[in-house]
């Protein structure tokens, strides 16, 4: 951060957050609500007379609570700008101004108030990290009740030589040497309960590191680490593991089932040994919890300003998860570290430089091409009714619905997934490229001759189109009557698509493409549904068979579940009659 601080291109906001994101690829528009800090940031030269003189005392939250802070402080030690700042839900205000006496700078203002700043960026990158799991959720192992219980965080404070013990290792009950350590891993993660199901990929390799480091000071320290698996899946991970368990490091499959605290302030932990099949007693000094890694605190409102995707676990989605790894849905967003799922530093450090490469080869040449594939609004016919901007993930629609002005496409943060298009009523958009002329024309000539036979299918271009040729060059058998037609998005099918074919004798219409939460245009599939919903609601009002239009997600991967479904498809078709496809005929 020093470093980065010293920049001349580089401008940091402390203390600040994201309020508002506006505008598209190449122009962002930014604003940023930079909280006050009650001192001079500038003037300040970190002396610490104003600190000495505050009367007020309370934990310090960089310790994890187990040290002191006053009200005017600095953050951490490693803080930049390195000024102190007051928080004022603390301090006592002018009723004290101790603080104010003590500075020679004059550094202190208490009617300093929140600045509003606005950037234009032509790019952004998300590196808003993670939070650990908090234990007192599910208070299983007595982190609330028992003082000789940790976290993972507040011994990595206890055993730097920078913590509040100066790197002595000590019970907080007590303050004395514990005989005993033991580790419990996957403590809020890998689990329906608590946390997440997702693995926070760092902890067994903290914990290993955490042990190494106690045979260094401490060879003696009988240690015992309770786990379900040890994954050392890095360079030099596994040899790590192994060096602890030849320093006597005990390694035990299972997790603690009860936790009691003992007279002397020792803990006594229940835990079935998966290796021997029985329930064994531990009495430890010291019980650490090593913390699972959920998203950070904002994640969801930062997702909403960017249009951005989550995936089920709460972090950040990535457009694709091997050819874009640190781009977003949204064009010019990228991520790095933590903000994408959980990391090691090394790999935070290796997105950080690739999410920074992406944003100097999309803005080096001073100008944004884009794919000629976008929406165009036809303003005669545009009624201002707002459901075009309504839908499009990407807020690249804007309409004015009271002064009933004619919707406006932003080219170049529109990405063509057309479904504005398929959604409106007006037919007062056109998607370039993918008309609905251009549509039609291809179920026309389809189902020219002989169209009881055929099979039409409306493919995405990112999945259910790849899928099918990840079938054919896989040379996976499916019928040969099936006729697909290409579309950039399953948004983009519109309803009178799939009437047409109907109309032009088509015995059953299939609607396919990304699987949900795995859209390459965010979230448009959503109104695939609504759609093909409402499609077959008016279907069975008029008495045509709902079966006959079938929806189904197939991924570009998914080469043998394209081939079961066209299968599945052809078994469907020959169970409709000629009535019910002259029934839908004009």
């Amino acid at each position: 951060m020093t470093d980065a601080g010293r920049h001349p291109n580089i401008t940091l906001h402390t203390l600040a957050e994201v309020s508002e994101v506006g505008g598209y690829v190449g122009n962002f528009d930014v604003e940023i609500v930079k909280r006050a800090k009650y001192v001079d940031e500038i003037a300040c030269t970190s002396c610490g007379d104003c600190a000495v003189a505050c009367p007020v005392v309370f934990p310090d939250e960089f310790n994890e609570g187990l040290g002191s802070r006053k009200a005017i402080h600095i953050p951490f030690p490693q803080a930049v700008p390195s000024s102190y700042l007051v928080n004022m839900d603390e301090c006592m205000g002018r009723g004290c101004s101790k603080c104010m006496d003590a500075c020679d700078k004059n550094c202190i203002d208490f009617n300093m108030s929140d600045d509003v700043i606005r950037e234009k960026a032509g790019t952004i990158v998300v590196a808003t990290g993670l939070e650990p799991y908090d234990p007192r959720a599910m208070d299983e192992y007595g982190y609330t009740r028992f003082e000789n219980v940790v976290t993972s965080v507040e011994f990595e404070r206890l055993v730097n030589a920078g913590g509040p013990t100066r790197g002595e290792l000590v019970r907080p009950k007590d303050r004395a040497l514990p005989k005993e350590i033991g580790f419990v891993q996957c403590v809020g993660s890998r689990s329906r309960r608590r946390g997440g199901e997702h693995c926070s990929n760092i902890c067994c390799m903290n914990t290993i590191k955490s042990t190494l480091i106690l045979k260094e000071h401490y060879p003696d320290m009988d240690i015992k680490v309770f786990y379900m698996d040890i994954r050392a899946f890095g360079k030099g991970f596994e040899d790590l593991y192994n060096r602890s368990r030849k320093l006597g490091v005990k390694y035990l499959r299972g997790l603690p089932g009860s936790v009691e605290e003992l007279p002397d302030g020792s803990l006594r932990v229940a835990v079935e040994n998966m290796a021997t099949a029985r329930v064994e007693f531990h009495d430890l000094g010291m019980l650490v919890l090593a913390l699972g890694l959920n998203p950070a605190q904002g994640t969801q409102q930062l997702q909403e300003k960017l249009g951005l995707q989550l995936t089920p676990d709460g972090f950040y989605l990535e457009a694709h998860p091997k050819l874009l790894p640190v781009d977003a849905a949204t064009r010019g967003v990228f991520y790095a570290g933590c903000a994408e799922g959980p990391k090691d530093i090394k790999e935070s450090v290796t997105q950080g430089t690739a999410a920074a490469s992406r944003a100097v080869r999309l803005m080096h040449k001073g100008e944004i091409s884009s794919e000629p594939i976008t929406a165009m609004v036809v303003p005669d016919l545009c009624n201002a009714c707002g459901l075009c901007a309504k839908v499009c993930p990407y807020n690249a629609i804007t309409v004015d619905v009271k002064k009933k002005t004619p919707a406006i496409v932003n080219t170049a943060a529109c990405a063509g997934c057309g479904t504005c298009g398929a959604e409106c009523r007006a037919d007062a958009i056109v998607l370039n490229h993918f008309t609905d002329d251009q549509i039609n024309t291809q179920t026309d000539a389809m189902l020219e001759t002989r169209p009881d036979e055929k099979i039409v299918v409306f493919a995405c271009n990112w999945c259910s189109y790849a899928g099918a040729d990840f079938a054919g060059v896989s040379r996976l058998q499916y019928p040969p009557n099936v006729r697909l037609i290409r579309t950039m998005c399953s948004g983009r099918v519109d309803e009178k698509f799939i009437w047409r074919a109907f109309e032009n004798g088509a015995p059953v219409v299939l609607v396919s493409g990304c699987h949900i939460g795995d859209c390459h245009y965010i979230d448009a599939n959503k109104w695939t549904v609504k759609r093909v919903e409402r499609i077959h609601k008016k279907m069975a009002k008029k008495g045509i068979r709902p079966e006959r239009l079938q929806l189904s997600w197939i991924s570009a991967a998914e080469g043998v579940r394209f081939a079961k479904v066209m299968e599945e498809m052809e078994t469907l078709r020959r169970t409709v009659t000629s009535e019910e496809i002259q029934q839908t005929m004009v």
